[in-house]
């Protein structure tokens, strides 16, 4: 919107503040802004490490969640009893290779 601050545009805004508030209250007021801009600086450096660390923590707690549930479910599977799971399905017998022909009347071999 504005774009950068140049040289030019910085010394013009410097004799502004000077001619508005004199030789005597302009280093004064460069402190107080400064000092203001550091305190902006740490309060914002502070939220973020706040936010940061509130995300750690609820992304252990979602993983905490997700052990938990896939160890209750491998408790309740191995408290499964045996007799309520269906048997093992047995491959049949391998068929014999003779091949039976019929004809109108039965079948010949």
């Amino acid at each position: 919107m504005f774009g950068s601050i140049g040289m030019p545009e910085l010394i013009i805004i410097l004799v502004i503040a000077l001619i508005i508030f004199g030789p005597r209250k302009l280093p004064e007021l460069g402190r107080s802004l400064g000092r203001s801009i550091g305190e902006f600086k740490k309060a914002s450096n502070e939220l973020r490490s706040t936010l940061e660390e509130e995300i750690r923590i609820e992304e252990q707690h979602d993983q905490r969640d997700a052990i938990k549930a896939e160890q209750d479910s491998a408790v309740a599977a191995a408290a499964t009893p045996p007799s309520a799971t269906p048997p093992p399905v047995t491959p049949a017998p391998p068929a014999e290779d003779t091949v039976t022909r019929t004809t109108g009347t039965g079948p010949v071999a």
